[in-house]
């Protein structure tokens, strides 16, 4: 009777040891992360043994690691109540909450944990990554460093620990702390030496801040490493841009786009081929963007990469509403497409589309909380629609003894993104020793704008003039009526009707001339750098003048950063009655003149930052039959920003062009000009 008890229990010890030695190769499987064969192995397994814990815990690891994560949690939830004190269960319980995305039950749970095993390496580590997973990633550094001090070295926490870091960085760069972000990159390059992944965030670190410089340093560090060449050359051509030097934009990306038949990643082909389209688009290639595009197009069909392409394309070559329709399809594609809803608000805004710009920009903001081109974007689009306040005085005088003193404020008050209010107020005082002659003008009109379609916005304002001078005092009505119209893409129209009182020196201004003016201005842009800009004027005047004025200017747009143009005006005048000793009127009069200009405008500028104009002209004029007379004319602008709501400026103007002012004199002028944001942003936006 022993001897068989002894028999048998020799039979369970080989049995088990054999059904171990046959558990091997399922744990091989785990280990070496073949997830598929572990749970088929262990499903065979628990089909003769369906009770065997190690199995369960097994099959149910497999099962998590394949990303069925909810079936993970029910086995383990199982096998925890069947083995409510079994630790290594618990760890298993826990990860499987890790693996569902239940990050606060997770972090619950491994609190127990840790209280019932401080120095358990599994429960330190597994709460570090789910604190990580909650952004929590202070205490997430204090708890890998603690796994750490369990296991040093140990390649899966020191791996959890760079991702932290890198986790930890973005939150900052996100909340625009950038210093801080750069400190928690560059401590982690000290324990990882060079690594891609926290170069490249360095990197994009200092695109984000405008730090164009170490990003260029950067992207350099990673071009170190042949392997990371043509990423880092991607990135290289994106500072370029970004520094406005799109020739040398172009070569890097060439450089890089010469390598994709030897890359191997499906990922960084598709990053050099993005690269390099854009870099044609900014060179205005558009033709050869095009050809690549529609070759993509054919073998990728509404391929989201690809769709934002031609729509950035499109934006370059104006043609907007195909950019909405290709933003449209990524979004039917991706809801959450930060180029889709944020490409989408660009267009919209171009053609007029203001609300629908906010919603989609906002939109943005849902899915990529504080992101800094959506933000900037929005207050952008806020400081359009903000009321402001603009004062401008100015002196100016001429060689014919006239000088005049001026103080001019503007009120724009929008009360929606179609309409808004306006108010204006002149002050202006001129006299002449010579002529003994003095006058003062008072001006004031109210108005407003309104959007009747996206291509076309009126405006109106009405008011009166009070004048008083030498001989008379009176008061006279005033307005200004247009329609601005864009007809097609590239172009401009203005087309209007203006009564004003000739005001520029004393004695016209004693004389009472009301100036009727019908206008129309015209501005043709096109894709490839040649602008034309042509200018009407029809006049009839109470003392029985009338004035043709035509003034057209076709020029070269050079460079956009900062904008550089030149070109060549040509201006034409004849008046009816001609009658010299009282204004400039001749029978007729013509100019031209080659002028460049340079401008960095105050619209992009940003605050702390000075904006600056200059233009410069020369050439010749013609009145009536008299012979050519030498022509110069210059004006500048220098202003600083001092915040988002303020900015000051110092103009001036000198010119010799008869036309300039209403007696025919050398003309000159300066001034300084204020404006003002009444708040931080419109009104009507809560």
């Amino acid at each position: 009777m022993l001897f068989k008890k002894l028999l048998l229990l020799l039979a369970l010890f080989i049995s088990s040891l054999t059904y171990a030695q046959d558990m091997k190769e399922g744990f091989t499987y785990l280990e070496t992360g073949k997830y598929a064969k572990a749970e088929t192995f262990f499903e065979i397994i628990l089909k003769d043994y369906p009770d065997n814990k190690t199995a369960r815990l097994c099959y149910g690891r497999a099962v998590g690691l394949l990303g069925e994560s909810d079936k993970a949690v029910n086995i383990f939830t199982e096998l925890l109540s069947l083995y409510p004190d079994d630790f290594e269960i618990k760890l298993n319980y826990a990860e499987s909450l890790l693996w569902d995305k239940n990050y606060t039950d997770a972090k619950a749970f491994y609190e127990i944990l840790i209280k019932e095993d401080s120095k358990s390496f599994p429960a330190l580590l597994g709460y570090a990554n789910t604190l990580s997973n909650l952004k929590l990633y202070q205490e997430a550094l204090t708890y890998v460093n603690k796994a750490l001090e369990v296991l040093p070295g140990n390649q899966n926490a020191l791996t959890s620990k760079k991702y932290i870091y890198l986790g930890y960085a973005y939150q900052n760069q996100q909340a625009q702390n950038y210093d801080e972000a750069e400190r928690l990159l560059k401590e982690n390059l000290v324990l990882f030496e060079d690594d891609k992944d926290t170069l490249l965030n360095l990197a994009n670190l200092y695109l984000i801040s405008e730090n164009f410089e170490e990003a260029e340093t950067t992207y350099n560090t990673i071009a170190k490493n042949p392997d990371n060449k043509t990423i880092a050359l991607n990135g290289l051509a994106l500072v370029k841009h970004l520094k406005g030097k799109e020739k040398e934009a172009l070569i890097i990306s060439e450089e890089a786009y010469s390598s994709i038949p030897k890359l191997t990643d499906a990922s960084i082909i598709q990053q050099t081929q993005v690269r390099y389209i854009q870099a044609l688009i900014w060179n205005k290639k558009y033709k050869d963007a095009q050809v690549l595009i529609d070759t993509l197009i054919e073998k990728h069909p509404n391929e989201n990469w690809i769709l934002a392409l031609r729509a950035t394309l499109n934006i370059y070559k104006s043609n907007f509403k195909n950019s909405v329709t290709d933003y449209n399809s990524i979004l039917e594609n991706d809801d959450s497409s930060f180029d889709g809803n944020l490409g989408k608000a660009n267009a919209l805004k171009a053609i007029g589309k203001y609300s629908a710009a906010y919603k989609s920009a906002e939109n943005t903001l849902t899915f990529y909380d504080k992101q800094k081109d959506a933000t900037n974007f929005i207050k952008t689009l806020n400081t359009t629609f903000t009321p402001f306040w603009e004062t401008k005085t100015s002196y100016s005088f001429d060689n014919g003894d006239n000088k005049a003193f001026s103080v001019n404020t503007n009120i724009e008050f929008p009360t929606s993104t179609k309409f808004k209010w306006l108010a204006s107020y002149s002050y202006r005082t001129t006299s002449n020793k010579v002529t003994d002659n003095d006058a003062t003008s008072n001006d004031f009109s109210l108005g407003l704008s309104y959007q009747l379609l996206p291509n076309i916005t009126f405006k109106g304002l009405a008011g009166v003039t009070s004048a008083k001078a030498n001989t008379s005092d009176y008061t006279q009505l005033v307005s200004d009526i247009s329609l601005n119209i864009k007809p097609f893409k590239l172009q401009v129209l203005d087309i209007g009707f203006k009564s004003e009182i000739q005001s520029f020196n004393a004695e016209l201004l004693d004389r009472e001339i009301v100036m009727n003016n019908l206008y129309a201005n015209y501005n043709l842009s096109t894709n490839f750098n040649l602008g034309w800009f042509t200018q009407y004027f029809y006049t009839w005047q109470n003392d029985d003048n009338a004035r043709n004025l035509l003034f057209t200017s076709l020029y070269y747009n050079i460079m956009s950063k900062p904008a550089l143009k030149a070109g060549l005006n040509y201006q034409y005048i004849t008046f009816k009655n001609q009658v010299p000793t009282i204004y400039f009127s001749p029978e007729t009069f013509n100019a031209v003149e080659v002028f460049a200009n340079i401008i960095k405008d105050e619209s992009i500028t940003k605050p702390k930052e000075w904006f600056y104009e200059l233009t410069a002209a020369t050439g010749i004029q013609y009145i009536e039959d008299g012979g050519s007379q030498s022509t110069y004319r210059i004006q500048g602008k220098l202003g600083y920003k001092f915040s988002e709501r303020a900015l000051l400026n110092f103009y001036g103007t000198r010119s010799n062009i008869a036309s300039a002012t209403a007696a025919g004199f050398t003309f000159n002028e300066i001034g300084l000009r204020f404006k003002w944001l009444l708040f931080d942003k419109p009104i009507f936006r809560e």
